[in-house]
């Protein structure tokens, strides 16, 4: 029994709930990783998966297991890319999730510098404004706003301040704060979107008052586009999150998109105040 081939197979099982689809994310057939997994079992003389016909769950003795092997697992990973990424340039493919205005603004007009410096790398990149399960998808790294509560994953911040729309079909309350003061608000919208981008172009035609993240605003304010109401006042925000899988965290082509994404959300801060600071 090839046993860390078969701790592969089940960990990747108990994370999917579903042979099928870790055989399709191992490369494998399911019948190769079904094998696996009773493999294991025989050699632990115990249940570690609950089979039905729509889900695959977790025994108590397999949760156990579990987390010893992505432990023992994520170690051997890592040193193994500590090893390779003293040897090797960052390459093979890297996928991407990031927030769609962080994207557009920001990371497509970065993007040819940082692919000509890392020729090896194969790039994918999605724009998403919801939040990825990073294992199910397979994304190597996101940036995601708001909190990283997955213990298996490791986030980079950026403190950005500003709004972001809640997925919700009811309008958010606007939130106030000086110093140590803070007052929600729930106000009578004449009219609301559900696209932060749509509702700026608005009131930039003048369909009313808006309160929004700095870093889409900042231009239009400086352009007298947009005026500040309430200059004392500010909405306290969300990190912004630079997010990989903790075994990885050291892969070489990790650590440069973190860096490169990292970069871009310091440059644009810098930006942002300044553009700011000349509006008020």
């Amino acid at each position: 029994m090839d046993q860390l081939a078969c701790m592969r197979s089940f960990v990747r099982v108990a994370d999917l709930h579903s042979f099928t689809r870790a055989a399709d994310a191992l490369g494998l057939s399911r019948a190769v990783v079904s094998t696996h997994v009773a493999e294991l079992e025989r050699h632990l003389r115990c249940q570690l998966l609950q089979r039905t016909t729509r889900r695959v769950g977790l025994t108590a003795d397999g949760a156990e297991y579990l987390a010893r092997c992505q432990r023992i697992l994520a170690e051997l990973e890592s040193a193994d890319e500590a090893l390779r990424r003293t040897r090797l340039a960052p390459q093979g493919r890297l996928r991407v999730d990031v927030p769609v205005e962080f994207g557009r603004a920001l990371l497509i007009p970065a993007l040819p510098q940082f692919t000509a410096r890392y020729p090896e790398l194969q790039l994918e990149v999605q724009f998403n404004d919801r939040v990825v399960d990073m294992i199910a998808e397979e994304i190597d790294l996101v940036v995601r706003v708001g909190a990283v509560r997955e213990p298996h994953l490791v986030a980079r911040r950026d403190k950005m301040v500003g709004y972001l729309p809640t997925g919700t079909r009811r309008a958010h309350r606007w939130v106030f704060q000086r110093g140590t003061q803070r007052i929600r608000l729930s106000l009578p919208f004449n009219i609301a979107f559900n696209s932060a981008e749509a509702e700026i172009r608005a009131a930039i035609r003048g369909a009313g008052v808006v309160q929004s993240m700095d870093l889409m605003v900042a231009e239009a304010l400086a352009l007298g586009r947009l005026q500040v109401v309430l200059p004392d006042w500010s909405a306290p925000g969300k990190p912004i999150s630079v997010v990989c899988r903790a075994a990885v965290r050291d892969s070489p082509k990790i650590r440069v998109f973190a860096d490169f994404a990292a970069e871009l959300l310091r440059r644009y801060r810098q930006r942002v105040d300044t553009l700011l600071e000349s509006s008020s």
